[in-house]
């Protein structure tokens, strides 16, 4: 393995340098897009409006020096995040690779039933979902077998953009058009009891798994194969994709707001229902006009997310079946064989539980969450026992940051505990 260079006397990297070699945060952006926030930040502003804009900053905020341990750690060592499990001991993988099978099977479950229930909008031979589920999956395995990492990449940054610029564009004018509130409408607390269930499923994939970090870090190893990775390359890759996907949890959390809350809708429970209010949402705004390119660029996005769960997932347990194995290689069939599990275990589920989905993905969202504190305990261990360089060493405001991080995650999720078991 190629050791990825920190050398900042290499590092003098102009903006459009620097902006080639964006790769790995962009594509953890779609994940987190496509997951959390068409789901979790939309109905934030649905239910409770203006309410969890700081709540939802503050996870951000707080979440972050752990996901950028991913990047300071593979891009100090040369080696996955993975491996820094390993070293504390095979307990930690066998914990990781767990969560990773679960998480995998039910989020790409999610994400092909949404991608093609959306499909549907430009197939009109009535075919059944499972069957657009079936052609969307064939796509995605394709292209990743095919195009794999540069192909990823690619799609990763123009579904972001288009994405971005559409969903500003309906904000910016649902802002201008205010909703007319419900005159049954009574204004829901957040801060009740009751509300600590939805808290948990916001702040659980928000800005994304915990896991992701792992996939990051596997990604960082690929790009590293094809180009020069250096500290500032890697953390400006890092902070664009990181920072952007908190602007657009807030960005979605308005649309929301400004067009759902206050009229008493509530969300389907069925994927299709689901998707379909989802595009109804921007042609609201935007008109009815626009109904075919919302569909198109929600399309996308939600394609992208499964593309990139899939990938980032089968590389995550690949490099953990290694390191439990003792291997010094991942071997690619692996990576082929887990791509294709997690594949078929998902189709299994929309063939037999696709009514439940939801729900699914909700249990999916609370499991992250309770095992956000632990990985992030983990992840602050290796930045800050491992002798990094200078660049990608843990500062002083970074570590507070952490500290504060971690003080706040276990204590919520005492909360959790609390209201779920004993309350």
């Amino acid at each position: 393995m190629d050791t990825i260079s920190t050398s900042e006397s290499h590092s003098k990297f102009s903006m459009s340098r620097l902006t080639r070699s964006m790769g790995p945060g962009i594509m953890m952006a779609t994940i987190a897009v496509g997951a959390s926030h068409l789901v979790a930040s939309t109905k934030a502003g649905a239910i409770y409006g203006w309410q969890l804009i700081a709540l939802i900053l503050l996870v951000n905020l707080l979440k972050y020096p752990f996901f950028r341990a991913s990047v300071q750690y593979t891009v100090g060592t040369g080696e996955s995040i993975v491996e820094g499990y390993a070293k504390l001991g095979h307990a930690y993988v066998w914990l990781f690779s767990g969560l990773c099978v679960i998480a995998s099977i039910i989020s790409t479950a999610a994400l092909l039933l949404f991608s093609a229930s959306l499909l549907a909008y430009f197939v009109p031979l009535g075919l059944p979902i499972t069957v657009l589920c079936v052609a969307v999956l064939a796509a995605c395995i394709l292209i990743l077998l095919l195009g794999h990492y540069r192909a990823l990449n690619t799609i990763s940054k123009a579904i972001m953009l288009l994405l971005s610029v559409t969903t500003i564009t309906a904000v910016l004018i649902a802002a201008n058009n205010p909703v007319e509130v419900s005159s049954t409408f009574v204004e829901p607390s957040p801060w009740a009891i009751a509300a600590i269930g939805f808290l948990v499923v916001t702040m659980g994939w928000m800005p994304a798994p915990i896991e992701l970090t792992s996939m990051n870090s596997m990604w960082l190893k690929s790009q590293q194969r094809q180009s020069k990775v250096t500290a500032q390359s890697a953390l400006f890759d890092f902070n664009v994709g990181y920072i952007g996907t908190a602007l657009l949890a807030i960005v979605f959390l308005a649309l929301g707001a400004l067009v759902l809350h206050g009229t008493n809708t509530e969300f389907s429970q069925s994927g299709l229902g689901f998707t379909h209010q989802l595009v109804n949402l921007y042609t609201s705004t935007i008109g009815e006009w626009s109904r075919y390119l919302i569909a198109t660029i929600a399309f996308l996005c939600i394609f992208g997310s499964t593309i990139t769960v899939i990938d980032g997932y089968s590389r995550a347990i690949s490099e953990s079946q290694r390191l439990l194995q003792d291997k010094t290689e991942i071997n690619p069939k692996v990576t082929i064989i887990w791509t294709i599990a997690i594949s078929l275990a998902a189709l299994a589920i929309i063939f037999f539980w696709a009514s439940t989905l939801l729900s699914m993905l909700d249990f999916a969202m609370a499991l992250a969450f309770i095992t956000t504190p632990f990985f992030a305990l983990l992840n602050y261990i290796l930045v800050s026992k491992t002798d990094l360089p200078k660049p990608l060493a843990l500062s002083k405001p970074m570590k507070w940051l952490s500290i504060i991080g971690l003080v706040y995650l276990f204590s919520f999720l005492a909360a959790f505990f609390w209201w779920k078991w004993l309350l």
